[in-house]
């Protein structure tokens, strides 16, 4: 198992990841320069359509929230809280800036994708939508042989890998919020958690949708709240926690055992793995949603990036860093927030950060399953296959328990790179699709409508299948056939 552990960390992360963080900002400050800084700019747009209500009327249609909060199920989890402590204690404060910059210059990428996964989506035969890069890679590139390798990397990364993580983490939690060390406890809670894991996946992406809607709003509430309260009661120490951070990032201010390449480093891998924007992950939840125009959905899923990262990665970095810990003497993962929480609010938080590490963990894995499912679905409608799939996720759900937390984070670092590689192999070219949407959405605004898309808008581009102008939500008004003209 060490073997393994020293192959994956030592020869293929450290050299993939020499790339990974290059490839990710050219791909975000390209798609930043040509949408005019969207990720910016229509900020009040994002948060407008995140409350959009869905004019379909079919059980299995979900609404931009709903779609929202099944790819932030996936995002707020174990990476705001480990993944934070992960990258502060090898690469120091510094990580938290970069942390910063990946979703600033990622929200970007992550509205191109989503707005692509939307415009490529397909009819499910139950009412709702199904999509992601597996569909605008087939449909929009004519590379099937791209969507294969995707799927299959997704499939593996988000059914299995990923859902491990989760519950390691959880496991680390518990195992240091009631003094816990032997094996048994590690598989009383994989048990537990495979448990829940399978009550829900069983029940099909309602279930998920609906699940998550609750958990992940009250979870986050209630650690931003606590957050906030911390930060508060230290106000006062706050501009030096800021100073600290962007110092050590820009190496104006040197932190012992935590050198600026690792800050850099660090903060583009828990960055990404905390907010995916790139990875591929969060478009096949974006296709999921019944929106009048593809650019609705790619600004939600941008808000999400930095609903994750800058808000809630944030709060914990301020949290952990005002407890001043040790930076490169060795990773601490949920230890070092519930400590630091600790500090602050008493005893009763360490098992606080424990409480809602297990529900946000528990809602990325309803997520992440989700969107390895939809990957599943793109190869075939097999029940049996589905039940299998189901089966080895709730396996893993159970392995990351016993699993140990470097070979399993370092996991997870390798194939959320491979995702990136190849989803980026497809955005990239067909951006100017997203260009065009977001230009015919940008129109339509400026007339006073809101922005209803057909298919037509998009004359010469072939294998759109959803947008023709039949679902309760495209019904176009009168007042947007008389500006049709003007706005082409």
């Amino acid at each position: 198992m060490q073997q393994i552990q020293d192959f994956i960390v030592d020869v293929i992360n450290d050299n993939y990841w020499k790339v990974i963080p290059w490839l990710l900002l050219a791909a975000g400050a390209y798609f930043g320069i040509r949408t005019l800084l969207v990720q910016i700019r229509l900020f009040p747009d994002m948060l407008k359509m995140v409350g959009e209500k869905p004019k379909s009327k079919s059980g299995e249609s979900l609404s931009a929230f709903q779609a929202f909060t099944i790819s932030a199920a996936s995002r707020v989890g174990t990476g705001n809280i480990v993944g934070v402590a992960i990258a502060i204690t090898v690469g120091g404060p510094g990580a938290v800036f970069w942390m910063w910059m990946i979703a600033l210059v990622g929200g970007a990428t992550a509205f191109v994708e989503s707005t692509l996964a939307q415009l490529f989506k397909s009819r499910d035969g139950k009412g709702g939508y199904v999509g992601g890069p597996a569909y605008y890679m087939t449909r929009g590139m004519n590379a099937r042989w791209l969507a294969v390798i995707f799927g299959v990397a997704i499939t593996i990364t988000y059914g299995f890998v990923y859902n491990a993580v989760q519950t390691n983490s959880v496991v680390e939690a518990i195992n240091n919020s009631f003094g816990l060390e032997s094996t048994i406890s590690k598989v009383i809670v994989g048990l537990f958690m495979a448990a829940l894991t399978a009550v829900v996946i069983f029940g099909g992406v309602q279930r998920i949708a609906s699940a998550t809607q609750v958990i992940v709003p009250f979870m986050a509430i209630a650690y931003l709240l606590i957050g906030i309260f911390v930060i508060a009661i230290n106000i006062g120490d706050i501009p030096d926690v800021f100073a600290l951070i962007v110092g050590h990032a820009l190496g104006f201010k040197e932190v012992t055992g935590a050198a600026v390449g690792a800050a850099f480093m660090n903060g583009m891998r828990r960055g990404l793995f905390s907010n995916e924007a790139g990875q591929g992950s969060a478009p096949n939840a974006a296709a999921t949603a019944a929106v009048s125009h593809p650019v609705k959905q790619g600004l939600v899923q941008t808000l999400g990036v930095y609903f994750d990262t800058l808000v809630v990665c944030s709060i914990t970095a301020f949290i952990i860093l005002l407890s001043n810990p040790a930076y490169g003497e060795g990773v601490q993962t949920a230890n070092l927030t519930q400590h630091a929480l600790s500090s602050e609010v008493g005893a009763w938080g360490t098992h606080f950060i424990t409480f809602i590490l297990f529900f946000l963990a528990f809602s990325s894995v309803l997520g992440n399953y989700y969107l390895a499912q939809a990957n599943v679905q793109y190869f075939t409608d097999s029940k049996t296959v589905m039940m299998a799939f189901r089966t080895l996720v709730v396996l893993c759900v159970f392995g990351g328990a016993i699993g140990t937390v470097p070979l399993v984070w370092a996991l997870a670092d390798t194939f959320a790179a491979t995702m990136v590689v190849i989803n980026l192999i497809a955005i990239v070219p067909m951006g100017g699709l997203a260009f065009k949407l977001l230009a015919n959405y940008s129109a339509q605004k400026a007339h006073g409508l809101d922005p209803i898309f057909h298919r037509e808008d998009l004359p010469g581009v072939d294998n759109i299948e959803c947008w023709d102008g039949e679902a309760p939500e495209l019904q176009r008004t009168q007042q947007h056939v008389n500006a049709d003209t003007a706005v082409k």
